[in-house]
């Protein structure tokens, strides 16, 4: 499964990434983000998404499984 981090210094509340998967992002009322836990599944293309459109580069992937080599 995929992990993802944020660098809070960076992050400015934009909630680009909550906008595109606000199942795993989640802004608190002193706009804080909170990454809810391992990214599910269905939601690993919007995460990807998200860690590439924030406008500050908060975000980054922490740790993903290896792709099995066949």
């Amino acid at each position: 499964h995929m992990e993802i981090g944020v660098r809070p210094e960076l992050c400015e509340a934009n909630g680009v990434c909550v906008g595109l998967a606000p199942a795993v992002f989640e802004l608190d009322d002193d706009e804080q983000l909170h990454v809810r836990g391992p990214v599910p599944a269905a939601d690993v293309e919007r995460v990807a998404k998200a860690v590439q459109l924030c406008p500050k580069g908060a975000l980054f992937i922490a740790g993903e499984s290896a792709a099995s080599e066949s």
